[in-house]
């Protein structure tokens, strides 16, 4: 192993502690009998702030470690548990309660491990951005269909 492969990987464990440590403050810090939580949960209880918070926090962590060599595909994977978790979380009293059992910081440090230690994830994220894109494309046209249909009934209710 070269000396300068070597830093790589000492800064790689350096940051992957951190975002580890971070992850772990986010979802499961504090403990109330067998459940865990963590500051997620309890900032989701401010309005908009709370979520955008920590779903800018939850981004960070997903750049620092695609930076350190996280492939795109497992990066795309992660940005899905963080956009996921701010998306549900946002929603009154349902998003509260979500972000209390969902936790994706938690998730993708389980993707992080299997990505560095038993070499899952690795390649390409074109397939997952293709599905995305495709499932997009269909309930935008299944969106517009349904304004189409709303529009002509509108117009022979009123007519």
């Amino acid at each position: 192993m070269t000396k300068n492969h070597q830093i790589q990987s000492d800064n790689i464990s350096k940051d992957f502690l951190w975002v580890e440590r971070l992850s772990n403050l986010l979802d499961s810090r504090f403990r109330i009998g067998n459940f865990r939580f963590g500051l997620d949960p309890i900032l989701n209880f401010i309005p908009f702030a709370g979520q955008i918070t920590t779903f800018f926090v939850s981004l960070c962590l997903v750049i620092v470690m695609y930076r350190n060599g996280a492939s795109s595909k497992l990066a795309v994977k992660m940005l899905l548990n963080i956009t996921w978790d701010a998306l549900l979380g946002s929603i009154p009293l349902f998003g509260n309660i979500f972000d209390f059992f969902n936790k994706a910081n938690n998730k993708n440090i389980n993707l992080l491990k299997e990505h560095y230690y038993d070499n899952k994830h690795q390649g390409s994220a074109k397939g997952i951005l293709l599905v995305i894109l495709a499932v997009f494309l269909i309930l935008i046209t299944a969106f517009i269909y349904l304004m189409y249909l709303l529009t002509i009934w509108l117009i022979q209710f009123i007519f």
